[in-house]
C-alpha cells in the first residue's frame, strides 16, 4: 500500500486495495481489452460499416484475432447530438448481432440505455450491459441485469447524447463527476447488482468539454475509490482530435492509444477501443517495460 493509501479512512483503503473480481468470465489481473462493434448507420467513427450480421460477424471475429477479449455490440449512436432510436429498431439491429457471434465464444456486452434491448440481448447470449446514462435514462435496465445476474458498466453522464454538450458545467468537474458516479452506482446497488458486478466508467466526452476530459484523466486513479473496477473508453473522441490535430475519426489511433496507456498507467483493468490489434500490440509493450521482461 502506498504511503498516501495508507492515510486514507479505512473504508477507502479496503476500496482502493482490495482485489477486482473477475467479470463476465473475465479476470482483472491485468488490462483487458473491450472492442467497439457499432450495428448503427451513424455513428461518429464507423457508422454503417459493421450494421449487418455478417459484416458484424466478420468485425468481430478480426477483433478477436487481433486481441479483444470482449465485444461491445452498440444499436444506437452516442455522438453528441445523436437522435433517440426507437426500441424495436434498436432490438433489431443488435440482438441477431449478438446471436451471429455468440459462437465466437468471446464475453459480449450490450451497449444500451433501455430495459427492453437489455433483455433481448441478455436472451441473445450478452453478458454484460454496458449503459453510457449510467441506468438513469430507464431504470427498469438495472432489474434485467439483476434478474439475468449480469454484470453491468455504470457510466457517467449528464443528459442525454442528443443535448449534452450543450455548455457543460462543473464546479470541479474531476469531484463532480466521481460524486455523481457514486450516486448512480449506489442506485444501481440499490436495485440488486452487488458492487462485485459493477464496472465504472467516468464517461470522458460525455457532457464535457476537452478541458474537463483532461482535468479527470490527470487523476483518473481517483475513481478507484469506488471500490470498482475502472473501464476507460477515449476511442478516436473528438477531444483527441482536437489535441492531436486529426480531424478524420479513422486517423486518431496514436493519439487513443496514448491517452488508453496514461489510464493503464492509473490502473485502468479495461479499455474499450476501436483500433484493437493497435492498441493490444502497444498493452504489450507496454506491460513488458513495466515488468522489464517480456512474457
Amino acid at each position: 500500500m502506498s504511503a498516501a493509501a495508507a492515510r486514507c479512512p479505512e473504508d477507502w483503503q479496503r476500496r482502493l486495495c482490495r482485489p477486482r473480481p473477475a467479470l463476465a468470465g473475465l479476470s482483472l489481473d491485468r488490462p483487458r481489452i473491450m472492442g467497439i462493434l457499432n450495428v448503427t448507420p451513424d455513428s461518429f467513427s464507423d457508422g454503417g460499416a459493421h450494421n449487418a450480421p455478417e459484416a458484424a460477424l466478420a468485425h468481430a471475429r478480426a477483433m478477436a484475432e487481433a486481441g479483444a477479449e470482449m465485444i461491445d455490440v452498440g444499436g444506437e449512436s452516442t455522438r453528441p447530438g445523436a437522435a433517440d432510436v426507437p426500441v424495436e429498431e434498436e432490438i433489431a439491429r443488435t440482438a441477431p448481432v449478438i446471436r451471429a457471434i455468440a459462437g465466437l465464444g468471446l464475453p459480449i456486452s450490450i451497449d444500451t440505455r433501455k430495459a427492453p434491448v437489455g433483455r433481448a440481448a441478455a436472451e441473445a447470449g450478452a453478458g454484460l450491459i454496458n449503459d453510457v446514462s449510467g441506468f438513469a435514462h430507464d431504470p427498469a435496465l438495472a432489474d434485467v441485469a439483476a434478474t439475468f445476474g449480469l454484470p453491468v458498466c455504470v457510466m457517467h453522464m449528464r443528459a442525454t447524447p442528443a443535448d449534452m454538450h450543450v455548455a457543460p458545467h462543473y464546479d470541479n468537474a474531476l469531484l463532480d463527476t466521481y460524486d455523481e458516479l457514486e450516486a448512480r452506482i449506489a442506485a444501481v446497488e440499490a436495485a440488486g447488482i452487488p458492487r462485485a458486478r459493477i464496472l465504472a466508467d467516468p464517461g470522458i466526452g460525455f457532457a464535457k468539454t476537452a478541458q474537463h476530459n483532461l482535468e479527470i484523466l490527470n487523476r483518473l486513479s481517483l475513481f478507484h475509490g469506488l471500490g470498482c473496477p475502472l473501464l476507460l473508453g477515449v476511442s478516436r473522441k473528438r477531444f483527441i482530435g482536437t489535441i492531436g490535430q486529426a480531424p478524420e475519426a479513422r486517423d486518431r489511433a496514436p493519439g487513443s492509444i496514448a491517452v488508453a496507456l496514461a489510464g493503464v498507467a492509473q490502473g485502468v483493468q479495461m479499455l474499450r477501443v476501436h483500433d484493437v490489434a493497435e492498441t493490444a500490440q502497444a498493452l504489450r509493450l507496454w506491460q513488458a517495460v513495466a515488468r522489464g521482461r517480456a512474457e
